[in-house]
C-alpha cells in the first residue's frame, strides 16, 4: 500500500482540554456524532468496553517497549528518518501510538516528543489549500486524523516556543486540513478521494485514510458537511459487494477479494454509525471470515491495522479472539530494543504493530464503540 505514495471558513467550536491516565475514560465518544448519522440505535456497551479495563501486563509491556523504542529514535525534527516510508502521515501514525496507551501528552514521559510531532505535521500543512504533506492523500489523510485525535488532549501553550498564538494552534491545522479534504471530494465525481487532492478518480485504500480522519476531526467538533460524510458513505456502499469484499478503484464493488479493504469499509460504516445498512453486514461478516490470517498477509502492518478497528466495532466476541492471536503473534515478533520489523521499514512496523495493541487500551476516541 504505502509504496504507491507518490507526491503528487469552518467554524472552531470550543473544546474542552483533557488530559488522560491509564485509569481515565477516552476523552470523547464516538457515540456523540450528530443525529443524522444514526440512522440505527447505537446498541449499549459494558462499562469496561466504554471504559477501558485493566490492561494485562503482557500488552503493556510489549506496548510500553514499542513506546520506548519510537521515543528514541526520532528525529528533532520530530519526524522518523530511518528508512522505509516517512512523511507528516506516518508521522501521523507515531503519534497516534504515543497518544494511545493514556500517558498524559502534557505532563508525562512522551510529551517532548508529542510536541515535537505535531509541529512537524503542522509545520507540513499548505496554508493555501490545508493539504499536509507533499500533495498526497494518504499523508493528509493520516495526518488529520492523528490531529482530531490530540485536539482538546494537547495543550497547545505548551506546543510552541514562544506560547500559544506564535504558530498556528491543533484546531487550526485541523479545521485547514477538514477544508482541504473537503476541497478535493467535491471536486472528485466519485466521492471519494485518490493519491493527488485534484484526483478524478478515487480508491478505497486512501478514501478509507481521508474519511476516517473526518470523522474523528467531525468527533472533536469541527464542522463536516453532512452532504460529504453521505457522499463518502455512497463511494463505499457502491464498491461494497453483496459478499463484503470491497473494490478498489472506479466505481464498480467486489472484484478481487481484500481484508484491508473491507476492514476500512467495515470500520468507517462503523464509526459513521451505519450499521444498518446491509453493505456493512456484509463487510464485517467478510473481514470475520477472512481474519485467520492475523496481519501477515500481503500489506501485513496495514491489514492488522484495520482489522482491530473493524473487528472491535463490529463484534467485540470475534475482535477478543483474533486480539488473543495477535498478542501471541507480537510477542514473539518483537525485537530485544522494542521494535518490530515491517514491510515498509521499522519504525512503521513499530507504530503499526503498537497501534493494533492499541485497541485494548481504547483512550484514543477513534477506538471507542
Amino acid at each position: 500500500m504505502f509504496e504507491a505514495l507518490r507526491p503528487p471558513p469552518l467554524s472552531n467550536p470550543a473544546r474542552a482540554n483533557c488530559r488522560s491516565t491509564r485509569s481515565a475514560p477516552a476523552v470523547v465518544s464516538l457515540a456523540l456524532l450528530t443525529p443524522v448519522l444514526c440512522a440505527a440505535p447505537a446498541a449499549a456497551q459494558l462499562p469496561e468496553l466504554r471504559q477501558g479495563a485493566a490492561v494485562p501486563k503482557e500488552i503493556r509491556d510489549c506496548y510500553d517497549r514499542a513506546l520506548e523504542y519510537l521515543a528514541a529514535s526520532q528525529s528533532e525534527q520530530g519526524d522518523w528518518q530511518q528508512g522505509g516510508q516517512q512523511g507528516p502521515g506516518i508521522t501521523g501514525l507515531y503519534l497516534l501510538a504515543l497518544l494511545a496507551s493514556g500517558e498524559d501528552p502534557n505532563f508525562g514521559p512522551y510529551c517532548r516528543h508529542v510536541r515535537k510531532a505535531l509541529r512537524n505535521i503542522i509545520e507540513s500543512q499548505d496554508a493555501r489549500t490545508g493539504c499536509i504533506g507533499p500533495g498526497n492523500m494518504y499523508h493528509h489523510g493520516f495526518a488529520m486524523l492523528a490531529l482530531a485525535e490530540a485536539y482538546g488532549a494537547v495543550d497547545d501553550r505548551n506546543l510552541w516556543e514562544g506560547g500559544a498564538g506564535a504558530r498556528p494552534s491543533i484546531g487550526q491545522s485541523l479545521e485547514l486540513a477538514v477544508r482541504g479534504a473537503i476541497t478535493s471530494q467535491d471536486q472528485n465525481p466519485f466521492g471519494g478521494w485518490r493519491y493527488s487532492p485534484n484526483g478524478e478518480d478515487a480508491d478505497t485504500s486512501v478514501s478509507g485514510a481521508v474519511f476516517v480522519g473526518l470523522l474523528a476531526a467531525r468527533n472533536a467538533g469541527i464542522e463536516v458537511p453532512d452532504k460529504n460524510i453521505d457522499r463518502a458513505l455512497a463511494y463505499y456502499k457502491q464498491m461494497t459487494g453483496a459478499d463484503g469484499s470491497v473494490g478498489y478503484s472506479g466505481g464498480v464493488g467486489g472484484p478481487g477479494g481484500s481484508e484491508a479493504r473491507s476492514s476500512i469499509a467495515a470500520l468507517v460504516y462503523a464509526i459513521a454509525r451505519r450499521k444498518d445498512l446491509k453493505e456493512y453486514s456484509a463487510a464485517i461478516g467478510y473481514v470475520k471470515n477472512n481474519s485467520q490470517h492475523g496481519g501477515i498477509s500481503h500489506y501485513g502492518e496495514y491489514t492488522a491495522y484495520y482489522q482491530a478497528q473493524a473487528l472491535y466495532q463490529g463484534d467485540v466476541d470475534a475482535w477478543e479472539k483474533w486480539n488473543k492471536q495477535q498478542i501471541r503473534r507480537l510477542k514473539q515478533a518483537q525485537q530485544p530494543d522494542g521494535s518490530f520489523a515491517g514491510q515498509q521499514g521499522v519504525a512503521y512496523g513499530t507504530a503499526m504493530s503498537a497501534l493494533v495493541l492499541a485497541v485494548n487500551y481504547r483512550f484514543l476516541p477513534i477506538y471507542e464503540r
